[in-house]
């Protein structure tokens, strides 16, 4: 910005009020001689009168509004501050103008200034902190550490069940299968106006699973039998409206959730029921972990990409592959009678059931339009997140185990 000339003053010749009292102020006794220390007030006066004003020639000072109190904040003029020529006066025309220095080259703690709307006049500004780095998000949205801690969880409380009392594990089953038929229920309320009756849903869901242990999928399949006709019944008591849908989504929701989650109570009835269940665990566990893994690093191809667009079609074979491998390495070890050739085929089975009840599950939540089914589990989302996978298994190595080794 070019150089502002000083105001030229009074013409030649006219007297001038203010420099004629300074005068007497110096003359008058027991005043400061020139050069000596300013009066605070009159150093404030004159400060005060050099920054008031038009900043440019040509632009005119916009009084305030009648009735507003305006409030300046001016720079503190310290002892050490070198004075200006003139002792705050105006520049004379052709000096040389000194920018301020940069940023980041004033003193620590002192206060950063920037032009205020008043012409003249300049406002401190207080630092701004420097902004924070933002937290990486996990894929898929989801809490790593806590996924992981809810897994070794889970899997601690199935391992020390199914190995201390067999039996405690089937009540592990019956309290998923509950919480299961709760959640879906639930959600089908909140997202469709579906009311499935949860009452008989639950009791018939534990009598299943229970006759299934004690009796076998005759008594089990009866069990659903009478589940269907009392969630009909039970839906006679509300009004007639809707009466088809909602007792439909009740048989739907007893033959999804605890009428697969049955055929784990078979596989656990056997001699070697514990083993059982730790191969089912584990290759429907290797077919997950192998899908992620090697869909993550090699997956191109979209297995469905209007279900669920995080799978390819690599991933499935590398879950397949997994799978397959660790089912030939746990029938070969801990199934009696097993080969490691009937272990190829039961984890090449189990992943494919696997993948399409993952698929299954995720059709229903976009039909709902929810991401997770619950949040009981952090990390995972609710019960029917876990079993996804799991309840369209159990059938299937139920039926394999039964067929290779015996039931």
């Amino acid at each position: 910005m070019p150089p502002v000339p000083a105001d030229p003053g009074p013409p030649p010749g006219t007297p001038d009020p203010g420099r004629a009292a300074a005068r007497g102020r110096r003359a008058a006794p027991g005043r400061p001689a020139a050069g000596g220390p300013a009066d605070p007030a009159e150093g404030q006066a004159r400060e005060s009168g050099r920054l008031s004003g038009p900043l440019f020639r040509d632009e005119q000072s916009q009084p305030a509004p009648p009735g507003v109190t305006e409030t300046v904040v001016l720079r503190a003029i310290s002892d050490d501050a070198t004075p200006a020529p003139g002792h705050g006066a105006m520049p004379h025309p052709g000096a040389p103008v000194h920018p301020a220095p940069p940023a980041n080259h004033l003193a620590a703690g002192q206060p950063r200034f920037v032009p205020s709307s008043h012409p003249g006049q300049e406002t401190p500004v207080a630092a701004q902190p420097a902004p924070q780095p933002q937290p990486r998000k996990q894929r898929g949205g989801r809490n790593l550490q806590a996924a992981i801690g809810v897994g070794v969880g889970l899997g601690a409380v199935i391992v020390a069940s199914l190995f201390v009392v067999k039996a405690l594990f089937l009540v592990v089953v019956m309290a998923a299968v509950a919480v299961g038929v709760w959640e879906l229920t639930s959600r089908l309320a909140e997202r469709k106006q579906i009311k499935a009756p949860l009452v008989p849903l639950v009791v018939g869901g534990v009598a299943m699973v229970a006759t299934g242990y004690w009796a076998g999928i005759q008594w089990a399949a009866a069990s659903l039998a009478l589940t269907g006709l009392a969630v009909m019944v039970w839906r006679m008591a509300e009004p007639p409206e809707d009466y088809l849908r909602d007792i439909t989504a009740g048989v739907f929701t007893a033959f999804y959730v605890p009428f697969l989650a049955t055929f784990v109570a078979m596989m656990l009835a056997a001699g070697d029921g514990p083993q059982r269940i730790v191969l089912f665990l584990i290759v429907t566990i290797c077919s997950d972990t192998g899908a992620y893994a090697v869909g993550y690093k090699f997956g191109k191809t979209k297995l469905a990409p209007t279900i669920s667009p995080g799978k390819t079609r690599e991933g499935l074979a590398g879950g397949i592959a997994l799978s397959m491998l660790a089912g030939a390495l746990l029938m070969e070890l801990i199934i009696d009678g097993g080969s490691w050739w009937q272990g190829l085929i039961l984890g090449g089975c189990a992943a494919v059931t696997a993948t399409l009840g993952d698929l299954g599950e995720s059709m229903i939540k976009r039909d709902l339009g929810i991401k997770d089914m619950g949040t009981l589990l952090p990390g995972h989302g609710g019960i029917m997140d876990r079993l996804d996978s799991l309840l369209p298994t159990a059938p299937v190595v139920w039926l394999l185990l039964a067929a290779f080794v015996g039931s």
